[in-house]
C-alpha cells in the first residue's frame, strides 16, 4: 500500500489506476511463477482444491450480508498449516473463483491481493510458537478485518475519488469503518470458536496423507 502511495507521487498524472494494477501485476505474478515451478504431488493440489472450495462456501452464501462472510477464516486457519506461499496462492485464489458467482470486475485483483497477503503473512505467524495462542490468532483476525478492509479502500479512492488528496483517503478509509469492524468481528469470533477444531483437522489431514 505504501508502495503505491509512493508511486502515485513520482506519477503526477491521472493514471493512478494503471500504476496501482501494474503494482498488483508485480504483487501477484511472481507468487503464481514460483507456484507453478514447485514439485507438487496429487494430493496436495486436490486439498488445496477443497480448501478454496471451503473458503468459496464461507463467502457465497453470505454475500447478502456486508462484509460477514468465513472466508477469511478458512485463509487464516489453512495458511497455519500450508505455510505462507501456499497460503497466499489459495487465499488469492478464494477471491477469483468466488467471484465466479459474485461476479468479476476491477476490484477482483485487489481482493486477490488483499487475501492473498492475509494468507502470505498468516503463514509467516505459522511457523512461530504464535500458532499455538489463540488470542494472538482472535486479535490477528480482527485486525486483517481492518487491513483488508483499507487495500479495499485505497483501491476505491484511485478508482473514483477525485481529487485525490489526503483527505480523500481519510474519508474513504473512514466511510467504510463500520463495514470493516464487521469483517473483523466476524474474523474474531470464528477463530475464537473455531480455530483449535480446525486446525487439529488441517494438521491430522497433513499428517495422514503426507500432503506437505
Amino acid at each position: 500500500m505504501l508502495l503505491v502511495l509512493a508511486g502515485m507521487l513520482l506519477v503526477k498524472g491521472h493514471h493512478f489506476v494503471i500504476f496501482s494494477f501494474a503494482c498488483l501485476a508485480c504483487s501477484l505474478l511472481p507468487a503464481y511463477w514460483h507456484f507453478e515451478k514447485r514439485q507438487m504431488g496429487t494430493r496436495l493440489l486436490v486439498f488445496l482444491a477443497v480448501i478454496v472450495a471451503l473458503g468459496v462456501i464461507g463467502r457465497v452464501p453470505l454475500a447478502a450480508i456486508p462484509n460477514v462472510q468465513l472466508t477469511s477464516f478458512v485463509v487464516i486457519v489453512s495458511a497455519i498449516t500450508l505455510g505462507p506461499e501456499l497460503g497466499f496462492v489459495s487465499g488469492s485464489m478464494m477471491a477469483l473463483v468466488s467471484n465466479l458467482f459474485l461476479g468479476q470486475g476491477p476490484w477482483t485483483p485487489w481482493q486477490m491481493l488483499a487475501w492473498g497477503l492475509m494468507g502470505l503473512t498468516t503463514g509467516l505467524i505459522g511457523r512461530t510458537p504464535l500458532k499455538n495462542k489463540v488470542w494472538v490468532m482472535v486479535v490477528w483476525g480482527a485486525l486483517w478485518g481492518f487491513w483488508f478492509g483499507w487495500i479495499m479502500d485505497l483501491w476505491y479512492a484511485l478508482a473514483y475519488v477525485r481529487p485525490l488528496r489526503p483527505a480523500s483517503f481519510f474519508l474513504s478509509f473512514a466511510a467504510s469503518l463500520m463495514f470493516d469492524a464487521l469483517h473483523a468481528a466476524t474474523n474474531a469470533v470464528s477463530l475464537l470458536l473455531l480455530y483449535h477444531p480446525w486446525r487439529k483437522l488441517m494438521d491430522r489431514l497433513v499428517t495422514k496423507y503426507n500432503i506437505l
